[in-house]
């Protein structure tokens, strides 16, 4: 079989992204004739040392919390199943919204939202932090791998999709705004189909598996998710269909059942308004002035009861507020540290700075510590504090 864009893409939806008909990269390459131009985003993605720390940056636990919790990297995989598979049905490109997926959460920092508030508050002075945007910065000048260029050189519809994903971007982020000087990537419109997809598959995969990793920990129980409407009705139909299936049975049929309702609905719904709406290209999609991929109201309303629930019975538990708050207190003090004493840097990134408490400074320490793992971050805030330990 021969292999090229024309040949794999041919199931294509004319409101899909074709990769035969990309805008194309910043600096211009041979294309690979064995892979598409969104395949090989995705493996330079994959290949990227940022994806690899995923493995060790979490979400809601710290890292030594437990083996079982979610990292990033796992969520990252989750969601890249879930995308792929719904892109399918709607006719969508597979592999950008899988690219999309991976590339999702790279920009975040150590020890989930709390490491990002963390950041905003120390950077408040100098721009400030915005994980998305610093997910475009990675992508485009911090991964140094290739020898004619900074960053993975991605295509335009990539980039794109990693900008946008959640919508137009109305306040443009310090970290963005210089890329994007030389190269537009329209951010006041919606992105394309596949991103969409992507952010929603991203809400399916955090909303269950927070359910998993909240059940596991003792956060809450089963009969207080019960109370939520969508997680009541599939962990009844479970436990009449099985009434005797043990508890961690029980929990991953339910999960799975929502799991597939709410991909389900995505489908349906977004299948209704490409009719609705008669679209017909990917430009469209994006001049359209709204989300076209969602899902339904009614489902769409359940799901924000379930979100309620777990900011309050997890999100904001007493014991997830005392590792986040720790969790901030140590990257507010590497960051401080780091821009008083710049010389403490490792080499490689002290020959970035100029002085201490400058705006290049600030920049060089964010991206430092921004590109820590959970364990990295904690042995490196022990080595500097604690007099006591060898470094």
């Amino acid at each position: 079989m021969q292999i090229n864009d024309k040949k794999v893409d041919s199931y294509l939806a004319p409101y899909a992204c074709d990769p035969a008909k990309s805008r194309g990269r910043l600096h211009k390459e041979r294309e690979d004739p064995m892979r598409s131009v969104f395949q090989r985003d995705r493996d330079r993605i994959i290949h990227s040392a940022a994806f690899r720390r995923l493995e060790y940056k979490t979400q809601v636990f710290v890292n030594h919390e437990g083996d079982h919790y979610r990292t990033r990297l796992t969520h990252s995989l989750e969601v890249a199943q879930l995308a792929r598979s719904m892109s399918r049905s709607l006719g969508l490109n597979e592999d950008l919204a899988e690219a999309l997926s991976l590339a999702h959460d790279l920009g975040h920092t150590p020890f989930g939202h709390a490491g990002e508030d963390a950041l905003k508050e120390t950077m408040k002075d100098f721009g400030g932090f915005d994980h998305n945007a610093q997910t475009l910065r990675l992508l485009t000048k911090l991964e140094h791998r290739y020898a004619e260029f900074d960053g993975l050189n991605l295509t335009w519809e990539t980039l794109e999709g990693i900008v946008k994903h959640n919508g137009p971007v109305k306040k443009i982020p310090r970290a963005m705004a210089e890329y994007l000087k030389k190269h537009n990537l329209e951010i006041h419109t919606y992105a394309s189909a596949e991103a969409q997809v992507a952010s929603l598959a991203d809400d399916i995969a955090y909303n269950n598996h927070d359910i998993d990793d909240g059940l596991r920990s003792g956060l809450f129980t089963i009969e207080d998710l019960c109370k939520v409407p969508l997680a009541g009705r599939a962990f009844a139909e479970v436990r009449k269909r099985y009434p005797n299936l043990e508890e961690h049975r029980l929990i991953h049929e339910a999960i799975r059942r929502m799991i597939n309702l709410m991909a389900s609905d995505l489908i349906h719904e977004t299948s209704k308004r490409i009719k609705v709406y008669k679209v017909t290209s990917p430009e469209q999609v994006r001049a359209l002035g709204k989300p076209l991929v969602a899902f339904s109201k009614d489902v769409d309303a359940q799901i924000r009861v379930l979100k309620e629930f777990l900011m309050v019975n997890m999100y904001r538990h007493y014991r997830v507020n005392r590792m986040t708050s720790k969790a901030r207190r140590v990257l507010k003090e590497l960051f401080r540290f780091f821009l008083a004493e710049p010389e403490c840097l490792p080499t490689e990134w002290r020959k970035l700075t100029d002085k201490s408490g400058t705006k290049k400074t600030a920049e060089t320490v964010a991206d430092f510590v921004a590109g820590m793992t959970d364990r990295f971050a904690i042995e490196e805030y022990e080595r500097i504090f604690n007099v006591l330990k060898r470094s």
